[in-house]
């Protein structure tokens, strides 16, 4: 069995099913990244290792855990935080207060102590505006500010859903800077991208999904040289 492993899996809403039995895996210290268009079931996925959302069936195991038995607040003890989709950042709180919300399962003070200053090295920006109400941050401090409240609970996977959206190529840049290197401390990731060759040349190996289905698999470099991916999401 992989460090990550979905299989089968099948989310509904309502009588609409989003996912149509999709399998991948992931391998510890590995990123994994989700490619597709809107709509086509990426952030569902992501959401279903992280327990928001509940799998009508398959399941999804990480090491000998059942995950889709797991309760969400759990699954974020064991080892699992997710950054999601449109930074959902704690406006009215400042930038210490939010990132002290990501530490809510850790219990030893001196690992939260420890994480913060890490997170303040991997984003200096961050420990300039500490203080600083979330809301009047930029939409690219914002999404490190969403990165670093994950990264406050020990993940030992970190799931990030669309961390370039809305953001200038700059801070993009800067974005998968810092997702290299959280990487290369032993983190796995899982990154939900709709910039495909960013994506892809950061990741080791990619899954394409559409309408909710997995249509193609392969290695970052091989995904990267296919003439398919390329028409499709990489502009030809």
């Amino acid at each position: 069995m992989s460090y990550l492993e979905l299989r089968d899996l099948r989310v509904s809403y309502g009588n609409i099913e989003a996912l149509h039995g999709v399998s991948l895996s992931v391998d510890e210290g590995e990123i994994v990244t989700i490619l597709g268009a809107n709509g086509a079931g990426k952030t569902t996925t992501l959401t279903c290792i992280s327990g928001l959302v509940r799998p009508a069936s398959g399941g999804i195991h990480y090491k000998k855990t059942a995950l889709h038995k797991t309760p969400s607040h759990k699954i974020v003890s064991l080892g699992i935080s997710q950054s999601p989709e449109g930074r959902r950042v704690f406006s009215p709180l400042t930038v210490q207060e939010n990132l002290n919300l990501g530490a809510f399962t850790v219990k030893d003070q001196a690992l939260t102590r420890r994480n913060l200053e890490w997170i303040f090295e991997l984003f200096p920006r961050l420990h300039e505006r500490r203080s600083q109400l979330a809301g009047t941050l930029s939409g690219g401090e914002q999404q490190m500010l969403a990165i670093g409240r994950a990264l406050m609970a020990s993940p030992r996977v970190l799931l990030l859903d669309e961390p370039s959206l809305g953001l200038a190529p700059i801070m993009v840049q800067s974005i998968f800077e810092a997702i290299r290197h959280i990487n290369k401390t032993g983190v796995t990731i899982v990154l939900v991208e709709q910039n495909a060759k960013a994506a892809l040349k950061l990741a080791d190996r990619g899954y394409v999904l559409e309408v909710g289905n997995v249509v193609m698999e392969n290695s970052a470099a091989a995904l990267l040289a296919d003439p398919a991916v390329q028409q499709a999401y990489l502009g030809g």
